[in-house]
């Protein structure tokens, strides 16, 4: 398969067993396995940077990004760099803890501006607490408000071989088409 993720195991075998049901060819399953590229934004490829690996992901909530996590650790990579943008101040102060539990699984995390939708910020949240309780746990962790000053800092710091992944609902997937290197894939 071309997915990285248990969860993609899951559905390919779903997949296989409702195909066995029709009475598929097994050739006809695995060329259709084959050719399964994943949905769009679960951890997407989306170019190089400094010779690192650039994915992007729209998991939002703590139990997407373990998943997401669990899938990143079975590829080879020097650091992980974690570029996350919580989705709305309602789940962010809701559930700030379990996402610091998760963003541990990372090296490096970068927070980005919460994505607000259609909240405003009633709680007092904001995505540094989520740095400070990441720091206290002794993660590698900063808040960069804008997407153009996460670019620049992820040029500057990340090195070959390095996986960055963009993560959330927003447009944080801008951060990695600022970064990827035009004509290398």
């Amino acid at each position: 398969m071309s997915v990285p993720g248990e969860h993609n195991v899951s559905n390919a075998l779903a997949c296989i067993a409702l195909c066995h049901m029709y009475e598929l060819s097994k050739e006809s399953m695995i060329n259709g396995l084959k050719k399964f590229t994943g949905a769009n934004r679960r951890f997407e490829y989306i170019g190089k940077c400094k010779g690192a690996t650039v994915y992007d992901d729209y998991a939002h909530h703590p139990t997407e990004i373990l998943a997401t996590s669990k899938a990143m650790q079975k590829k080879k990579y020097n650091e992980s760099w974690a570029i996350f943008q919580s989705h709305t101040y309602s789940r962010t102060f809701n559930l700030l803890d379990e996402f610091v539990e998760v963003l541990m699984g990372f090296d490096n995390v970068i927070l980005s501006d919460i994505y607000a939708a259609r909240e405003e910020n009633i709680y007092n949240v904001s995505p540094q607490d989520i740095v400070d309780k990441l720091i206290i746990r002794g993660k590698k962790a900063l808040y960069i408000g804008k997407y153009e000053d996460i670019a620049e800092y992820l040029k500057q710091h990340v090195k070959e071989n390095d996986l960055i992944l963009t993560i959330g609902a927003g447009p944080v997937v801008e951060v990695a088409e600022m970064i990827v290197d035009k004509n290398v894939n």
